[in-house]
């Protein structure tokens, strides 16, 4: 007889108990079934289903134009995988911005559509009616300031923001804010070490940080980027795990060469 032993599902409570016992939050983007599955059965706290699909899933040079149908499709292909991860699946741009009642809808889609168990937003004080908004729905959502790349036409440039006290001090009041109406957590992208550490200390919700140091409560990053199937996109902040391109290149090039020669298949392959 098999014993089958019951799999701990992460959930935002247990993220909460995780920075209450100082343990680190690992977290990590997946878009399809497959991926998904690995990365959860490795042992990962949280899935990203992140808008960055519309670069490594769909070759955009910004997050901006993937659309919610898209967003929905990655992750029902992810929550399918997943028995451990809490899934997070990002509100693409023009979903969200400057229309609760939107948000609102967008959100009950993608908790509807694909089983996830939240979803991720950028901004602060600009976009607070539609967090609250959706939280009033019982939609758990997770923050997200310093560099937005859905804004990424404001900023008109991928450099470290809130070096200068104006901004930082925005984004800790934006911080606040975001905590203040619910949020269960938030990432903060590309910001100085020391200020990350400052946000994490003060907010009693989790802080997942890209780029924004060792002081926070968890780190996130994109699993093309990490793993090294990506080559064009190397930030200070990412540490590639593999390098994966040139590994399936190179197997896709023995295939080929076995093709070739006639060496694939051999008699053992062939029915």
């Amino acid at each position: 007889m098999s014993v089958h032993k019951e799999v701990k599902r992460v959930t935002t409570h247990v993220l909460s108990e995780m920075k209450l016992r100082g343990e680190k939050i690992s977290m990590l983007t997946a878009y399809d079934y497959s991926m998904a599955r690995l990365v959860d059965e490795a042992g990962i706290d949280v899935i990203l289903v992140g808008d960055s699909a519309s670069n490594v899933m769909a070759g955009n040079e910004t997050t901006l134009p993937i659309t919610l149908d898209q967003m929905i499709y990655h992750g029902k292909s992810v929550v399918k995988a997943v028995n451990r991860a809490l899934v997070v699946v990002d509100l693409p741009f023009g979903t969200y911005q400057g229309d609760s009642k939107e948000a609102l809808i967008s959100s009950i889609r993608i908790m509807k559509e694909t089983h996830a168990d939240a979803v991720k937003m950028e901004g602060g004080k600009e976009v607070i009616q539609s967090v609250e908004r959706i939280l009033s729905a019982g939609i758990p959502v997770m923050g997200h300031l310093g560099l937005m790349p859905q804004s990424i036409h404001k900023y008109g440039t991928y450099t470290v923001r809130a070096k200068q006290d104006a901004e930082a001090e925005k984004l800790i009041e934006d911080a606040r804010l975001l905590e203040e109406a619910g949020c269960f957590a938030m990432v903060l992208e590309k910001i100085p070490a020391a200020l990350g550490e400052r946000v994490a200390k003060e907010l009693k919700i989790p802080v997942i940080g890209i780029g924004a140091g060792g002081g926070v409560d968890g780190q996130v990053l994109v699993i093309h980027d990490m793993l090294g199937i990506t080559q064009e996109f190397s930030p200070r902040f990412l540490r590639r795990y593999h390098n994966l391109a040139t590994e399936i290149k190179g197997a896709v090039g023995n295939y080929i060469n076995d093709v070739k020669s006639r060496d694939f298949p051999n008699d053992k392959e062939q029915y």
